[in-house]
């Protein structure tokens, strides 16, 4: 009975006993009203024997927890004070759990209203008046994927971590936009064999090869990208918030020929470094993410290529090819193609001397105009209904044809032109087929792998930056 009235006393004073100090085998303790049960996660103010009360007086080592009575409270409490006082801070910690809550229920109906908005204009295909005249799925996807890194990485121009928002909106919707790819699948034979013995063919579905193949490799290189600009949070340089600087001062553009920096662009940050330049730990740790990132950028130019590549040529760019390659290339190029016996790309660029990225990109569509030019009338005498024969009527030709020859060494330069300057926009072919595109997942791969070539060339050229203006100080010093 002394034990009861003990603990009868403990739950007067709002205090809840250990329950590894109550005797389990005791079930017949009523439960007072308005106070809580033994349970621990019913009860807020709960304390173990090790915490320190700031209304109690300090227990003897030797005491028990659950022999606490009203002579540890100080004598000038009342019991209805020291429960008061235990009210408000219960009632102040419910406060910050309910606002806590209420702040996560908002950001979660914030998010389900952007992706309803998102959706939405995928199925309207970014149509708002609901006509019907909008986009196709493939081009709106592929929009959208272009609209969400700008929106991220648009205004991120330095070497540092991205902004957990920012971080947090990319992964959560590309997860949506990428998740139309789980059912872009194709059916292949497997064999089944039966409980009797007895060997089925059925039909089991599988992620299309081309998805199958690339999208794991994006998502992989994504990730690397993500996790360069993360290791750039301890830096040894800084950028200037003013992008301007002198007249005499350069630094690498986008078109690497030109070195000398574009006053115009004048958002752009400068990087900045100590007036003995960077330590050697520093510029090891600038090179090894530049060559990570150039890796990055060739797979998924890679990637890039391929996909272009399958993507069918539309009719409106065949209609618009020229007649005559030679007319389109220049005389120059055309006998410098053809006159010589063994072609070398990279020398005759070398004499063509490009000077700037419009140049290089009117060359680029030339070229490869005239490539299609000379495959179509090597393949002129095979009467097929589909340009989309062209791959396999160019086995059929004879090598030794003019025209098999002169689109042979169009696409060799076409090739050593884009490996030259890596950073060069796209051709009028790849926007057209981006335009006409009807495949939802080529649409995706081809959008996903171009953001992140462009993000992995940024960061080579970001990285550049602070390695010209280091060599600069050094120069200096």
């Amino acid at each position: 009975m002394e034990d009861l009235s003990n603990s009868d006393g403990n739950y007067d004073l709002g205090y809840q006993p250990s329950p590894s100090f109550v005797d389990q085998n005791d079930q017949s303790i009523p439960e007072t009203p308005g106070y809580s049960t033994l349970s621990g996660e019913s009860f807020v103010y709960g304390r173990t024997c090790s915490e320190t009360s700031a209304f109690s007086d300090p227990i003897d080592d030797h005491s028990c927890c659950s022999e606490a009575s009203t002579s540890h409270w100080p004598p000038t409490r009342s019991m209805a004070q020291n429960q008061a006082v235990l009210s408000r801070l219960g009632t102040k910690q419910q406060g910050n759990e309910d606002e806590k809550q209420l702040d996560y229920l908002e950001s979660l109906e914030l998010e389900l209203e952007m992706m309803k908005d998102r959706f939405a204009k995928l199925l309207l295909g970014e149509d708002m008046s609901g006509s019907g005249k909008g986009v196709c799925t493939a081009v709106t996807i592929s929009n959208a994927i272009t609209n969400l890194y700008a929106t991220v990485f648009g205004q991120n121009l330095r070497l540092e971590p991205l902004n957990p928002e920012k971080k947090a909106l990319w992964k959560r919707e590309m997860d949506c936009l990428l998740s139309v790819c789980d059912y872009i699948v194709e059916f292949t034979s497997k064999s089944q064999n039966l409980s009797n013995g007895t060997a089925l063919e059925v039909m089991k579905s599988r992620p299309r090869s081309d998805i199958y193949v690339n999208l794991p490799a994006l998502r992989k290189l994504d990730a690397m990208l993500i996790e360069i600009l993360d290791s750039f949070e301890d830096r040894e340089f800084w950028y200037a918030e003013d992008g301007s600087v002198s007249s005499n001062s350069s630094r690498t553009g986008s078109f690497r020929r030109v070195v000398k920096r574009n006053d115009e662009k004048w958002w752009v940050p400068v990087p900045c470094v100590p007036p003995c330049g960077l330590s050697e730990k520093a510029r090891k740790h600038l090179r090894h993410k530049r060559d990570c990132a150039n890796q990055i950028h060739k797979a998924a130019m890679a990637i890039n290529s391929g996909v272009l590549a399958e993507m069918e040529i539309p009719d409106s760019y065949v209609a618009s090819l020229p007649k005559s390659g030679r007319a389109s290339i220049g005389e120059s190029i055309y006998r410098f193609m053809l006159g010589t016996e063994k072609f070398c790309p990279d020398y005759l660029l070398d004499c063509l001397s490009v000077a700037s990225e419009h140049e290089a990109l009117e060359l680029a569509d030339s070229v490869e105009a005239s490539m299609y030019t000379w495959r179509r009338k090597a393949c002129i005498k095979h009467s097929k209904p589909s340009w989309g024969m062209v791959k396999e009527l160019m086995s059929d030709v004879d090598i030794s044809d003019k025209n098999h020859i002169l689109a042979e060494r169009a696409e060799s330069l076409l090739f050593a032109l884009k490996q030259r300057y890596p950073e060069l926009s796209q051709t009028s072919l790849d926007t057209c087929k981006i335009q006409h595109n009807r495949d939802v997942g080529q649409a995706i791969l081809e959008s996903y792998s171009r953001v992140l070539e462009g993000l992995a060339f940024n960061i080579v050229a970001w990285i550049e930056d602070v390695f010209f203006v280091d060599r600069a100080v050094t120069r200096q010093e």
